[in-house]
């Protein structure tokens, strides 16, 4: 009994599968028939019209060119000139190259017959205008004037006959252009027609199929509207038919009752949720903290070690002040170093670090670096987390401007835009490709440890306690224009009311 119900409703859902398909078919068979059809004749039809009037144009540029002709004849027995005579023979070949392509057959036919007639007198002219110019070449004057004469007076009866010609074949080609548009205008009518024929049969068909569609789907949809007003005691909806139809409201019932044990179990699940989101909170606060001591904590003071060991091999040899003064700056800069506490510090001290450094290398590599700074004192005792400009600074001396065939240059430079305090360090260095900007800013780029003149902390280290320490990702950026025009970090700090 089951399989003979799923043949049944198997066949149902093939018949009307069918009919959708018949009905698609059929209007677009007759649809693109008939467009077939239009456009063959239309395109057919546009050629006809575009030939309609060609004769009358080459009627026209072949009394143009018979015109300039005359004109480059007189204009040389008159004048005499190099210029004139070129014109005359260049115009003379493309007015014969024209004359070659009418009619010089015999006929009985009147437009032909006046082909003919313009036909044997241009051959007649061309011959006698070419005359005339080689007897004025030659000096002969008698012969030149009356030759001349000859000329023009075929070339009047010549534009007579083109003028003729060109009305008679207006009048021919007038006639044959209204028979065109009378055919197309039917063409027309007929695709209308069809166009109409075709829509009116397809609705009915549609109004037939879907007739005994629309109830059942009205009823779905007045319940479903109430399921989506958030009534979920609605009652099951009766299935009377078994096709595509009874088939989604199955389905509609099967997902309201999902909907309604799906609530029950939500309820008994908030107060869990809501318990584990505290937890959660909590975890994540701890997290947080935990992450920034971690990050704090990877400064290796290798950095340190190496500089002292650089001091102590200037002491043996320059003389004391020059040793001081190094020492000093290493020694105030391990003191910073070195510190227990890696919580908050001024923008100002963080500016004095870099000072200690840019000296320290300075003296190390016999000063190459030229260090400047651009700084605006109104905003430099804002707290930012420790360690952060430097290796910044160092990661310009390091990747930046180091070996460099030009002079190798660091600007420190302290603005507000708008809402936000900015703090640069720009080198002048090898620059950074925007695949390498775009692996820095996500924690991608995987550095070598190679370098041992580093402080240990690494760019991706700054990132992440900048990001941590204000709670937002974009916090640095960095610019470059490419290759060999430097590179340019920007950390830009919003302003509060405990900064601003």
């Amino acid at each position: 009994m089951l399989r003979k119900c799923k043949n049944k409703i198997s066949k149902i859902q093939v018949s009307i599968q069918i009919k959708l398909i018949a009905v698609f078919l059929i209007t677009v068979g007759v649809l693109l028939g008939v467009n077939l059809y239009v456009y063959s004749n239309l395109d057919e039809m546009m050629l006809r019209i575009d030939q309609v009037y060609a004769s009358n144009t080459e009627l026209n540029e072949l009394h143009s060119i018979l015109t300039r002709v005359q004109n480059d004849m007189t204009e040389y027995l008159n004048l005499r000139q190099t210029d004139s005579m070129e014109n005359f023979y260049r115009d003379i070949a493309e007015y014969d190259r024209l004359v070659a392509n009418l009619n010089d057959q015999i006929t009985e036919d009147e437009l032909l017959l006046l082909e003919k007639n313009i036909h044997n007198l241009s051959l007649h002219y061309s011959q006698i205008s070419e005359q005339t110019i080689k007897y004025r070449r030659g000096y002969e004057v008698e012969k030149y004037k009356e030759s001349y004469e000859k000329a023009t007076e075929l070339y009047t009866y010549i534009g007579n006959y083109i003028y003729c010609l060109n009305n008679k074949q207006f009048q021919h080609n007038s006639q044959n252009y209204q028979v065109l548009m009378k055919a197309m205008r039917r063409l027309q009518a007929l695709n209308q027609m069809v166009f109409v024929l075709t829509g009116a049969l397809t609705a009915v068909l549609i109004v037939w199929m879907t007739q005994g569609i629309i109830q059942p789907l009205l009823k779905l949809a007045e319940t479903a509207n109430e399921v989506a007003d958030g009534n979920f005691e609605v009652p099951q909806i009766e299935i009377y038919t078994n096709d595509e139809v009874g088939v989604v409201t199955r389905a509609f019932n099967k997902m309201v009752l999902s909907i309604q044990d799906y609530i029950t179990r939500l309820r008994q699940s908030m107060e869990t949720e809501r318990q584990m989101q505290e937890k959660e909170l909590r975890m994540e606060a701890h997290l947080k903290d935990a992450q920034l001591k971690y990050l704090q904590a990877q400064i290796n003071p290798h950095f340190l070690f190496n500089t002292l060991n650089a001091g102590a091999q200037l002491a043996m040899m320059e003389d004391a002040e020059k040793t001081y003064e190094y020492i000093q700056n290493v020694a105030d800069f391990f003191r910073y170093s070195v510190k227990k506490d890696y919580g908050s510090v001024s923008l100002e001290e963080e500016i004095k670090l870099v000072d200690h450094y840019i000296y320290i290398i300075n003296v190390r590599f016999a000063g190459d670096i030229q260090y400047s700074k651009q700084i605006d004192n109104r905003l430099i005792k804002v707290s930012v987390p420790a360690m952060i400009l430097q290796p910044l600074v160092e990661n310009c001396v390091n990747h930046g401007i180091r070996g460099i065939e030009w002079e190798g240059r660091i600007l420190l430079s302290v603005y507000r835009d708008n809402n936000k305090i900015c703090v640069s360090v720009k080198d002048n260095g090898i620059g950074l490709s925007q695949e390498r900007i775009d692996q820095i800013l996500s924690g991608k780029l995987q550095v070598s440890d190679e370098n041992k003149d580093s402080n240990g902390v690494g760019l991706d280290n700054v990132i992440h306690r900048l990001s941590l320490f204000f709670g937002k990702e974009d916090v640095l950026c960095i610019k470059s224009d490419g290759p060999n025009l430097g590179t340019e970090f920007i950390i830009q700090i919003p302003l509060n009311e405990d900064n601003g």
